[in-house]
């Protein structure tokens, strides 16, 4: 199926809300907790607002201080899941600024629970050098961010509450990206069925062909399809301000494409925006690419998108 190559304003609408979770509690680094920050001071609303969108800042999810890590990442997993299903039920589209993976837990939970309630299949496309499905059992580091979506997908051993949760069908996920599976956990996503897209088969294949697969079956079944967007996914070339860099990752290049098919497609309806780390970071450089990819999603040209359409009928 080709994909239509007029630009389409994605399905949620033309709002979009803001919503800080500022935590750094699922990794072992800290300083992502300022990355909500760093991306406003950086000027992401102002750049959404320029492409002609409506853009609210809900300010932060805030919990009590002095909670042990695993409290505060459970407070703000509902908070966030209750401030996410409340922007979608008032059609807007919220994008949630981390913090670290582990705010995921929530933000995807929210727009689950949104998708159930509307009886429209959700689709989850985990952009990300990691595949974050360990468990309890599994992990290597006992990171909770690298659980968030083994969590979601309803693997045992979380505390789950139904008031905020919803889970995600794994048949549903394609993560993008990867190449720093743990050895268990990379049976464990092949036992559950979640498409993986790794850094290998991209440089075999280019993202392009797989992307496109995936969005065709969002398109098949009129589904929501949620971005989350870890920046550590693209190369520490590019993206140095994250505390767990891999190299090899994707290209400018790669990255701008795998922006420009998803707007194309209308289909992303919330999108987490995670793992940047300003303390890491140099002079911004993070921050920069993250506005740059987010913009794109949303409707900005670049060089290469402006011939997007020749090529999306050349290429298979």
């Amino acid at each position: 199926m080709l994909h239509d190559a007029r630009p389409r304003r994605p399905s949620a609408g033309n709002r979009i809300d803001l919503i800080g979770v500022p935590t750094d509690a699922g990794a072992s680094c800290r300083g992502a907790a300022l990355g909500p920050d760093d991306l406003r001071t950086a000027g992401l609303a102002e750049r959404f607002a320029s492409l002609g969108y409506v853009v609210a800042d809900l300010g932060d999810v805030n919990v009590a201080p002095g909670l042990s890590a695993a409290a505060e990442i459970e407070a703000l997993a509902a908070g966030a899941s209750e401030a996410g299903y409340r922007s979608l039920e008032t059609g807007a589209r919220p994008v949630f600024l981390g913090g670290d993976h582990s705010i995921s837990m929530g933000s995807v939970a929210g727009v689950a629970r949104h998708c159930r309630d509307a009886g429209r299949p959700l689709f989850v496309l985990w952009f990300d050098a990691h595949g974050d499905f360990n468990t309890w059992a599994t992990t290597e580091t006992g990171n909770i961010h690298g659980m968030s979506l083994a969590r979601l997908c309803g693997e045992p051993g979380f505390a789950n509450d139904d008031a905020w949760f919803a889970p995600v069908d794994p048949a549903n996920v394609m993560i993008l990206g990867a190449r720093a599976l743990d050895c268990e956990e990379a049976q464990l996503i092949d036992d559950r069925g979640v498409e993986v897209v790794g850094m290998d088969a991209i440089r075999l294949i280019g993202v392009a062909a797989p992307l496109r697969r995936f969005l065709d079956r969002v398109e098949a079944v009129n589904g929501h399809l949620h971005l989350s967007l870890d920046v550590d996914a693209m190369d520490p070339s590019l993206a140095p301000g994250v505390g767990t860099t891999v190299a090899g990752g994707l290209t400018l290049e790669e990255g701008q494409m795998v922006m420009d098919l998803l707007h194309r497609s209308g289909r992303v309806g919330s999108l987490d925006l995670v793992e940047l780390n300003p303390v890491l970071d140099s002079r911004g450089k993070s921050a920069d690419l993250m506005l740059a990819l987010a913009a794109q999603l949303f409707g900005e040209l670049t060089p290469a998108s402006r011939t997007a359409g020749v090529r999306d009928l050349t290429i298979a």
